[in-house]
């Protein structure tokens, strides 16, 4: 039986944390910041922790990080 593999995309954008909730970076943020506005840009700074049916969806792709 072949190995499971992680998809190389989730592992590049997503971490799991030692409770096994996903962080990952806000979307919208890498051009166009002139027409955002200054409240989108500052919410949308640092990462954040999904939702659980996004979550759900990501687990699949990173089988070993479990």
């Amino acid at each position: 039986m072949p190995k499971m593999k992680t998809k190389s995309s989730c592992k590049k954008r997503f971490k799991i944390t030692a409770s096994g909730k996903v962080k990952s970076a806000a979307a919208g943020k890498r051009h166009g910041m002139i027409k955002r506005s200054n409240k989108f840009i500052r919410d949308a700074r640092g990462t954040m922790v999904l939702s659980e049916p996004d979550a759900r969806i990501v687990k699949k792709f990173m089988p070993n990080s479990l």
